[in-house]
């Protein structure tokens, strides 16, 4: 089975909460590692992504996601900026995360167990703040150009934790795709959205946190 998303799920060794965790981006990003020579077109294009995100205000889509050791997941994501954001991944994973009031709640159904953080000691705070912007907390590692695709390495700065995040975005239009996270040991886990809506219409209470184990006690 495959580790979460940081957002994921599982029974399998390979599906972890850290995986899940990881996934989702909700590691922090390696503060370390050097900062890009940006060229005019670099910041161009880096203006224009910017942009594009902070036009993103609803996300409903399905993922699929997978981790370097072979584990492997999918399932449905919501999200709502800012703040908000859910991840239920398919069974026979039985792991789902919620972001709401600044925190992060992650409960896996196997072992029964709740467990939660701060949006902000994560780099989910970077996709979910009111206004994103790249530079300063938020550093660019580089920004590679393929046919129809830019791929936009991203590290954040303030957090020692570990890790870099790449966005994946097709281009004219732009439209983001995939990321890939790599943690501080180097592990990497890789989601795949597909067919996203974006600004769709979402359902308030998919962001209402309330524990799985105290609903199943009734």
């Amino acid at each position: 089975m495959p580790e979460p998303m940081n957002l994921m799920p599982t029974s399998s060794p390979l599906f972890t909460r850290r995986a899940a965790l990881i996934g989702l981006g909700v590691l922090a990003l390696w503060p370390g590692a050097a900062k890009a020579a940006l060229s005019p077109d670099d910041m161009q294009d880096i203006v224009r992504i910017q942009s594009y995100l902070n036009g993103i205000r609803t996300l409903v889509s399905r993922f699929d996601q997978v981790a370097d050791n072979g584990g492997i997941a999918s399932g449905m994501i919501y999200l709502q900026r800012p703040g908000h954001m859910r991840i239920e991944y398919d069974q026979p994973s039985r792991v789902v995360m919620v972001a709401t009031k600044g925190e992060i709640y992650y409960f896996d159904g196997k072992l029964n167990q709740v467990s939660w953080v701060d949006i902000d000691k994560t780099p989910a705070w970077f996709l979910l703040q009111n206004n994103i912007k790249i530079g300063g907390d938020v550093q660019v590692l580089g920004l590679q150009r393929n046919p129809g695709v830019l791929n936009l390495t991203l590290t954040e700065s303030k957090n020692a934790a570990g890790g870099k995040v790449t966005l994946v975005l097709d281009d004219n239009p732009l439209e983001l795709r995939q990321w890939s996270v790599v943690d501080a040991q180097n592990k990497t886990v890789t989601v795949t959205l597909s067919d996203p809506h974006y600004g769709a219409s979402i359902d308030p209470q998919e962001f209402v946190w309330t524990d799985p184990r105290e609903d199943s006690s009734h």
